[in-house]
């Protein structure tokens, strides 16, 4: 159970906007790093690095990292849901598509769990929920009808891999309920090392990455993947959850897509419209609305 005391819920709430913030910086962070390197290797690499780190914290904080054999097949159907596809996918979208709209259409993964819940669980949704679902998708319709629906080949793989990435993860939501029978830092490292390690030996025989073609931008953002939002973000969002209350943390987590986007418009240059500002309304709005029945 979350402490329940103020100074825990204040502490709570800031290590909150720094999980968000670190998360959210990543966005626009992948696209500088996308030009230089390729998205398979830059998140292999990131990632690996950070699954290392994550198990020698875990390590020092004298948790296990055993894992009990009958918890194995979870283990690996989490690593793929959560980081090949949530990861891994959502990286590839960004080859495509601006951040705009590949945070958009992965952070919409509540509104398909709560649809895959019906047909998997059973539990059929309420009214709140069907409008969230309403209000949701079309937020979707809105973000990807700019050009008629008319996805060309420049734009319809990272569609693809984004819808991909959410639907995946909520399936992993949906599916994963019952928590591994680990630490939940020694469970992020092995599902990073477990999801990461393919993208790695992956983009290192297919896309053949040169390390002389990273730039000080790039190796200082390829730093950051590493050290913030796959290492220290990890930590201050399992030490926000032993201050908050779930749902209180899950709300807070609709603060990464909008300040992505923002910063995406400041440092990037990307368009931010009226058709993002209301796509972004629709789309968390509805999100919001599931995660209150939630």
């Amino acid at each position: 159970m979350p402490d329940p005391s103020p100074q825990a819920r204040r502490l709570g709430l800031l290590l909150l906007v720094v999980t968000t913030t670190g998360w959210a910086l990543n966005w626009p962070g992948m696209k500088i790093l996308l030009r230089e390197w390729p998205p398979l290797a830059s998140r292999g690499v990131a990632g690996v690095a950070a699954a290392l780190i994550l198990a020698a914290l875990a390590w020092r904080a004298g948790e296990t990292l055993l894992v009990p054999r009958e918890a194995w097949p979870r283990l690996l159907f989490a690593s793929f849901t959560n980081v090949v596809a949530w990861m891994g996918f959502g990286t590839l979208c960004m080859v495509w598509l601006r951040v705009s709209e590949g945070a958009l259409l992965i952070y919409s993964m509540t509104l398909w769990a709560t649809l895959l819940a019906w047909p998997i669980l059973g539990i059929r949704p309420a009214a709140r929920q069907i409008w969230a679902l309403v209000l949701g998708f079309s937020g979707i319709a809105v973000l990807l009808g700019g050009q008629g629906f008319a996805l060309g080949p420049e734009r319809l793989p990272g569609v693809a891999f984004a819808l991909a990435a959410a639907v995946l993860f909520a399936l992993g939501t949906v599916l994963n309920r019952k928590p591994l029978p680990i630490s939940p830092l020694a469970s992020a490292a092995w599902q990073v090392g477990l999801g990461c390690l393919p993208m790695l030996v992956l983009g290192f025989l297919f896309e053949a990455p040169r390390w002389g073609a990273l730039s000080a931008n790039g190796w200082a953002v390829l730093a950051y993947m590493t050290l913030v939002p796959m290492g220290l973000c990890y930590v201050t969002w399992f030490e926000t959850l032993r201050r908050l209350p779930p749902a209180v943390a899950s709300m807070g987590t609709l603060l990464v897509p909008l300040i992505g986007v923002i910063s995406a418009s400041l440092v990037l240059g990307e368009p931010l419209g009226w058709r993002e500002g209301v796509a972004m309304v629709l789309v968390l709005g509805g999100v919001t609305l599931a995660l209150r029945k939630a």
